[in-house]
């Protein structure tokens, strides 16, 4: 399949999901009674682009386009440390707000890194089999489906390997970081058919993965 102009719109929308997230995550909000990091609105929609992308493209697709999401946004954490650790200006007085938007905490980053991987991955892999399985029918309840998994596995691991051990984790923070997000995607699900079925007719593609390789490590399409 030839990487199309839509293709590439669609991967760029990810991946700049994916970093912005990262990125706005040190803000927290209030949604009611619910404390939570700014990023809860960003990250759901690489789940939708995920899933756009799965839908449309297929598991190999989709692996590729997660793979390079994050190279990108460990490029961006190296660039970023890089202008961190380079000697201000005798002027400037930015470092200490510098610092604290954008400085790296290696725990933070394995724990984004480490969810957002697994997540996704998972969240691609469900789609995948339960498209082959259902013959194409229901997306709505496969997105959701995969949502579900993709968002609890991500959740868990970031909440666990970000906060387990000091004062601030607790266990029903992973329940309610997952219901939000798994709440957005379930709201966007128009916007989720009305993608999938505009990029299917425009590109004339419809993946199955009935011989795909499923292993996220693999560079190969077929088992």
């Amino acid at each position: 399949m030839k990487f199309t102009h839509r293709f590439l719109i669609i991967t760029a929308v990810f991946i700049t999901c994916v970093i912005t997230a990262n990125v706005i995550a040190v803000k927290v909000i209030s949604i009611g009674p619910l404390v939570l990091p700014a990023a809860i609105i960003i990250f759901p929609f690489s789940y939708i682009f995920g899933d756009v992308i799965t839908e449309v493209y297929g598991y190999h697709r989709a692996r590729q386009v997660i793979w390079l999401a994050y190279a990108c946004n460990l490029l961006f954490v190296a660039f970023v440390w890089f202008a961190q650790i380079i000697p201000g200006a005798d002027f400037w007085e930015g470092q200490q707000a510098y610092e604290t938007i954008l400085g790296v905490v290696p725990r933070m980053l394995l724990a984004s890194f480490a969810g957002g991987i697994v997540g996704e991955f998972a969240n691609s892999f469900v789609l995948s089999r339960m498209k082959v399985l259902t013959s194409g029918r229901w997306l709505w309840m496969r997105t959701i489906a995969s949502t579900i998994v993709g968002q609890g596995l991500d959740t868990a691991l970031f909440i666990i390997i970000a906060y387990y051990g000091s004062a601030n984790f607790a266990p029903i923070m992973i329940l309610y970081h997952w219901l939000a997000k798994t709440a957005i995607e379930a709201l966007a699900t128009p916007l989720t058919y009305f993608t999938v079925s505009r990029l299917k007719r425009k590109e004339k593609i419809d993946a199955y993965d009935e011989e795909v390789n499923y292993n996220p490590f693999s560079l190969t399409q077929e088992k």
